[in-house]
């Protein structure tokens, strides 16, 4: 476990000195425990299997996330109101990211008929070839924003689910609601118990 912790120390040195505070403190915070309270109204629930989950009629909203794609477009989450929205932040840089990519282009091909979209965040890659050769090497054809600096991450509210470290990953609901998280890396059958229960959701 010591690949997530130097990445994450290293990330806080490139955010202005408050952020960096508050991002530090969210990553002591919420590793570990049942039921994590974040503050204000929102409770989630973090199964055995260290997916948290927030109930309908609790979740959050997600923050508004617009940027540049990894291919120089405009990229904009609001774009996918209506669908279910996996985020993943990762990193070409990041083994664990290397590791579950395989497992997050095949659940993305066998869900995006279902209404399903996912959606990469790339960040602390100083150049976007080196993305960009990571998404060519894996086959990833969904979009990413390209996030070097980490900027997007810190607009996900306090007490909401959070992409707070490399990878991480949080799942959207129909509403636009936070309805899922898991930190780490994951392989096709987590990211299927994150999903499917929102695919079923009337």
């Amino acid at each position: 476990m010591s690949h997530g912790r130097a990445p994450r120390r290293r990330f806080t040195l490139l955010a202005a000195p408050a952020a960096a505070a508050a991002l530090a403190l969210t990553l002591t915070a919420c590793g570990s425990g049942n039921k994590t309270g974040g503050g204000g109204d929102t409770h989630f629930v973090t199964g055995s299997g260290g997916i948290s989950t927030a109930a309908k009629g609790e979740r959050a909203d997600a923050p508004k996330l617009d940027g540049q794609s990894l291919d120089g477009k405009k990229l904009d989450l609001a774009d996918y109101k209506g669908k279910i929205i996996v985020l993943n932040a990762w990193g070409s840089w990041c083994a664990p990211c290397r590791l579950e990519a395989k497992y997050f282009k095949k659940v993305a091909e066998a869900t995006k008929d279902q209404g399903v979209q996912f959606i990469g965040v790339n960040t602390r890659d100083t150049e976007r070839a080196q993305a960009v050769s990571f998404e060519e090497n894996f086959g990833v054809t969904y979009p990413s924003f390209y996030d070097p600096t980490g900027k997007l991450l810190l607009r996900f509210p306090k007490g909401t689910f959070r992409l707070q470290s490399i990878p991480s990953t949080v799942v959207i609901d129909r509403d636009g609601k936070l309805a899922a998280r898991f930190v780490g890396g994951l392989d096709d059958t987590q990211l299927h118990k994150m999903i499917d229960p929102l695919i079923a959701e009337k």
